[in-house]
């Protein structure tokens, strides 16, 4: 039975199984009439070989109310570019495949590193960036979704249940963040989240405080979800993270600039399976291992921002006291997955809690030894002020390829 727990903070929509998605195409197809949605698809190419895209596919075929796809297509070549375009024909929408690696984007690339506005590095955040961008060039949309393109439990209901709270013209909202439970093939999954984020958030509270910032991230059941939906007006302004941090930074961008009631949390699925990422004990820049390094690092550098002062004496403490709560909070997932008939591998959670800790520590270091780092990518409204015709020179470039690679 679905619960209707409110946290205080920040509104929670759940699902109580009370309205078909019949009922809510309806709805979103009413709300499209007068505000355009667009979804933001940032892929691999090695995605599209596997078990989740074609059915992401299929699903979205069915959908009706979405404006345009932008899918964000990182890591391939000329000959896989193509395929991609093939691959997603399918779409019924208006969609493009932004060929991320291709000569014309390379060189805008290149423009903005000699301007030192280029982002510091590849992957998500970038992608999710750069489609952003083109979105904004379009000037026709009023609200967008992102999620992430290896869903193997996908439906269509998901984005439904995504993007109606910041679709709703009656509703206040202007960002929904997704949340879910992480469960498949008989386990318990979400490490990061259970293991690393929730009792962080915990040490951090006893370590440094009460802080708004802390309450506010603890209010989200899943922040580390890479499913949320925004309108477009914020989009300029937003600060996108560089590295593994993208979820809980946009997050954070949510916190300075909107007021606690802009912002929900919606529950988009029963269950939540996608591909799991290794621990990866032995390289530091792969895997679990360096994702939980740069979630670290997000969290440090907004409650440095915020008035925070860490020392090395603060990060040992946290460290130790962060070791306690993870510890503490694995027993009630072990009782909480025995109770479901699930199963969790205590060894294998203690060894990733360690390394975990040791992971803090390591960003704590690297944010004292760096003190001039700047992780975001520049907002678009900077790159706008700095160059005035880029959104356009990127709208031309995607638009180019699109039309000379078909």
């Amino acid at each position: 039975m679905a619960d209707f727990h409110q946290n205080g903070n920040i509104a929670t929509l759940h699902n109580l199984r009370t309205q078909s998605l019949a009922e809510m195409t309806y709805e979103l197809e009413t709300f499209a009439q007068n505000r355009k949605m667009a979804l933001v698809l940032p892929c691999l190419y090695s995605e599209l070989a596997t078990d989740a895209m074609p059915k992401i596919l299929d699903e979205l075929s069915r959908v009706t109310y979405l404006n345009r796809i932008i899918i964000g297509l990182d890591r391939a070549d000329e000959a896989q570019f193509r395929h991609a375009k093939e691959f997603f024909k399918g779409l019924k929408q208006n969609h493009i495949v932004i060929w991320n690696d291709s000569p014309r984007m390379l060189a805008l690339e290149q423009q903005l590193a000699e301007m030192g506005l280029a982002p510091s590095e590849q992957g998500k955040g970038k992608n999710v960036w750069t489609a952003i961008g083109y979105l904004i060039a379009c000037e026709d949309s009023a609200v967008m979704a992102i999620h992430d393109c290896d869903i193997v439990t996908y439906t269509n209901e998901l984005l439904a249940r995504l993007i109606y709270p910041v679709a709703n013209a009656n509703f206040p909202y202007q960002v929904a963040k997704g949340y879910y439970a992480r469960v498949g093939q008989s386990k318990l999954n979400g490490r990061v989240s259970r293991l690393l984020v929730s009792p962080l958030l915990i040490a951090l509270k006893r370590v440094v405080g009460d802080r708004d910032y802390i309450d506010y991230l603890r209010s989200f059941r899943y922040p580390l979800s890479g499913e949320f939906a925004m309108r477009t007006s914020i989009l300029p302004d937003l600060r996108i993270p560089s590295d593994w941090g993208l979820e809980i930074g946009v997050l954070s961008e949510a916190w300075r600039n909107l007021a606690p009631k802009a912002v929900c949390q919606v529950e988009i699925a029963d269950n939540y399976d996608h591909k799991h990422q290794d621990l990866s004990e032995a390289d530091v820049n792969a895997g679990l291992n360096r994702m939980s390094t740069d979630i670290c690092k997000a969290l440090f550098r907004k409650l440095a921002a915020d008035g925070t002062v860490f020392t090395p004496n603060v990060f040992r403490t946290l460290k130790a006291t962060y070791y306690r709560c993870a510890l503490d909070l694995l027993d009630a997932y072990y009782n909480d997955a025995k109770m479901n008939g699930l199963s969790i591998d205590r060894h294998a959670e203690e060894r990733a809690i360690e390394l975990f800790t040791e992971n803090i520590m390591r960003a704590g270091q690297f944010f004292l030894d760096n003190p001039h780092e700047t992780p975001f990518i520049p907002t678009w409204n900077r790159i706008h002020a700095a160059a005035p015709g880029f959104l356009a020179a990127l709208h031309r470039a995607a638009a180019a390829d699109e039309a000379e690679f078909s």
